[in-house]
């Protein structure tokens, strides 16, 4: 069982070139619907099977934004791997959108630290970089670039607030 996968990484833990894979997600036809009742993006790539059938991809295709939402919720917040350092998401850049992902595509995100470098303002925080791709079930990459993680070098407080306290021992 050495390749099972840890989980709430302290900071002593990470390192530059350490690389992660998340669980898989199917795309659905109700996160399409859902997708676009959230956002209001009810184009007829997404939600029309006539317009689609005749556009380039021959099919609806997801949403780019719902793609790059899973490829986020997919990463830490599904594997709880960074639970114990994360505290905030700073930010995207270089993303691109290079393939679509159809209705039926299982998506996975892969994942590796680039950058890990200290706070300049906050000396018990740091700032994660990871090289991003968000890859289908055939591994060909749909989406790709770069989000950064504020993190924590010290234990944080929520996680041991959020823990079930013990049941008491009451007479």
């Amino acid at each position: 069982m050495g390749n099972e996968r840890k989980l709430g990484y302290a900071y002593a833990d990470l390192h530059v070139g350490m690389s992660f894979r998340s669980p898989g997600r199917t795309i659905t036809d109700a996160d399409l619907v859902a997708f676009a009742g959230l956002t209001g993006d009810y184009s007829e790539l997404h939600t029309s099977e006539v317009y689609a059938k005749n556009s380039q991809f021959g099919r609806r295709v997801a949403h780019g934004m719902l793609g790059l939402a899973y490829a986020h919720g997919l990463m830490w917040a599904r594997t709880g791997e960074l639970r114990e350092t994360a505290i905030a998401f700073l930010g995207i850049t270089d993303w691109k959108f290079v393939g679509p992902i159809f209705v039926g595509d299982t998506v996975f995100v892969n994942y590796r630290i680039a950058e890990l470098r200290d706070s300049k303002s906050r000396p018990t925080q740091a700032i994660a970089t990871f090289e991003v791709e968000l890859v289908n079930q055939d591994g060909k990459v749909v989406q790709r670039g770069r989000k950064a993680l504020l993190v924590s070098k010290v234990p944080l407080t929520a996680v041991e607030a959020s823990k079930a306290p013990s049941m008491s021992q009451d007479a």
